[in-house]
């Protein structure tokens, strides 16, 4: 017996039944599922001080339960004295379980800890089905310890999935507990 997430079970016996009857698909193949979670953190002044990408690669890590990668400059622009190929942020891709439990862990702990939380904007979709958040602070995921912080930095989440359109994709996210602002079911 292996161990499947809780909110993979809740997407196939409760969320794709539910799909299934709102958009009337053929075939239980077209039914939209999440593919995987893209985790983007930019740092800004990483050309003068090396240690902030591997403080943020550290922390990335630690939120995502998986090693981050640094993410690479593609052009040397002298204004910002940055050279090619100089290490300026950090990523992570997060696919099956993994990705099933940080998208728990985001819904129930890390959401509601944001100040003055009313739910997520439902307007960042890219017309393709995927979906796109920032998060400005970093301490509001449990694993990060307040007292080892020693800068407050945001990140970029996209959520990718199989939806054709956005609608399909509102409708994925929302079932599976994203708390969106305007939720009128």
């Amino acid at each position: 017996m292996s161990y499947t997430p809780n909110l993979r079970k809740h997407y196939e016996e409760n969320v794709a039944p539910k799909l299934l009857e709102q958009f009337g698909y053929k075939s239980s193949m077209e039914i939209p599922k999440l593919t995987k979670i893209c985790i983007n953190q930019g740092v800004g002044q990483a050309t003068q001080d090396k240690k902030l990408v591997d403080n943020a690669l550290a922390e990335m890590s630690e939120i995502a339960g998986q090693k981050a990668v640094p993410t690479l400059s593609k052009k040397a622009v002298s204004n910002f004295k940055l050279r090619e190929d100089m290490p300026i942020g950090a990523r992570v891709t997060l696919r099956r379980e993994r990705m099933y439990e940080f998208l728990e862990r985001l819904i129930s702990v890390a959401l509601p800890r944001v100040r003055d939380f009313r739910g997520i904007n439902d307007k960042s979709f890219d017309g393709r089905g995927n979906y796109s958040m920032g998060v400005t602070e970093q301490i509001i995921f449990p694993e990060i310890d307040l007292d080892k912080i020693n800068r407050i930095s945001g990140m970029d989440i996209t959520f990718v999935t199989t939806a054709k359109t956005d609608a399909e994709a509102l409708f994925l996210l929302k079932e599976m507990g994203m708390p969106f602002k305007n939720q009128n079911n």
